[in-house]
């Protein structure tokens, strides 16, 4: 375990409680847009921030048998806001996160604890209590991610101009083939879905999220399932606000699961769920694209990758969740 004076020396006009520092985003401010005020924290002592899971980003079960649960993006993202307070570097490279409980609609406590210190990645130990009970456990990696691509955009191999064998490691670049879809205009949007209004009147998750989704996977919200594992859309916030760190959190876990092309209904809970932050998204619009590989037992897996409106591969993220309980519904042939 590192102590507070060895992260804080990793680099030297950076202290614990700082802040990100000149280079960093440090992103809208907390005040602003609803997702920033879900997401915001409160420092009340060292390593340990004041946050309150907020209602607005809630999905409520059909039935009402379960308390609303505030969507597990959201709760990284705040998680990811107090951990980015006190790093020495300025982007969340790796995140790791177990749901251990339900957090309820009341305020809660994150307890960093800094575990490794270095010049290109430090690693915190976040945990999320409620009345002396974790209900959320994350160990993140922060480091520096680019801000931009090379010139040449697009797979990069060997005799097509790509770096030479003996370039910095910093230099290697390739990424593959963003995902295809239908313009904005001519895609679904789903507007508030059974499941995200809560019971006292208060427009929940689907209120605060724009989704457009590719036509070919949105035959489960008229009974007919496609038959295959996927989504894909166009994901971005009612309010104006710039993508971030703290918004690609909510981009890989923001489209409904991806077993609803199976038939599957209800809520499907995720137990973990890990992401990586490639690149600072450029404004606008994301498309994000998931899929399934293996569906068994009560459990699925969920790969995501969002990519932003300038076609770069911006955040990825890989989860096993549980499938919700709902009734089935057989897939189209």
């Amino acid at each position: 375990m590192v102590d507070v004076e060895q992260i804080a020396s990793a680099r030297p006009d950076r202290g614990i409680g700082a802040g990100p520092g000149p280079d960093a985003d440090p992103g809208p401010d907390a005040s602003g847009t609803a997702f920033d005020q879900a997401t915001a924290v409160r420092r009340i002592g060292p390593g340990r921030y004041e946050m309150h899971p907020d209602q607005r980003f809630a999905l409520v079960a059909p039935g009402g048998a379960t308390p609303p649960a505030v969507n597990g993006g959201v709760m990284i993202a705040t998680v990811l806001r107090a951990v980015l307070a006190e790093s020495p570097l300025p982007h969340p490279v790796a995140t790791s996160a177990h749901f251990l409980a339900v957090a309820r609609l009341s305020p809660a406590e994150i307890q960093v604890t800094w575990l490794k210190a270095g010049r290109t990645a430090a690693t915190a130990r976040a945990t999320v209590v409620q009345d002396g009970t974790p209900v959320l456990e994350t160990t993140v990696t922060t480091g520096t991610v680019p801000a931009s691509l090379p010139s040449a955009a697009g797979p990069v191999s060997p005799g097509d101009g790509g770096p030479r064998d003996d370039a910095p490691a910093g230099d290697l670049f390739w990424t593959g083939e963003p995902p295809v879809l239908p313009p904005p205009e001519e895609c679904v949007d789903l507007g508030p879905w059974p499941g995200t209004v809560a019971q006292d009147g208060t427009a929940g998750y689907a209120g605060q999220v724009s989704l457009r989704l590719d036509p070919a996977v949105v035959g489960w919200r008229h009974g007919e399932p496609a038959g295959s594992p996927q989504m894909r859309g166009y994901f971005g916030l009612r309010e104006d606000r710039a993508p971030d760190a703290l918004l690609l959190a909510l981009a890989v876990d923001g489209l409904p699961p991806v077993v609803f092309g199976l038939g599957a209904t209800g809520w499907a809970p995720t137990v973990e769920l890990t992401m990586h932050m490639r690149l600072v998204p450029a404004p606008g619009l994301l498309r994000v694209a998931a899929r399934c590989r293996h569906v068994s037992g009560g459990w699925f897996d969920e790969e995501a990758e969002v990519w932003d409106a300038a076609g770069n591969l911006v955040a990825q993220s890989r989860q096993i969740a549980r499938v919700g309980r709902g009734p089935r519904r057989a897939p189209r042939r």
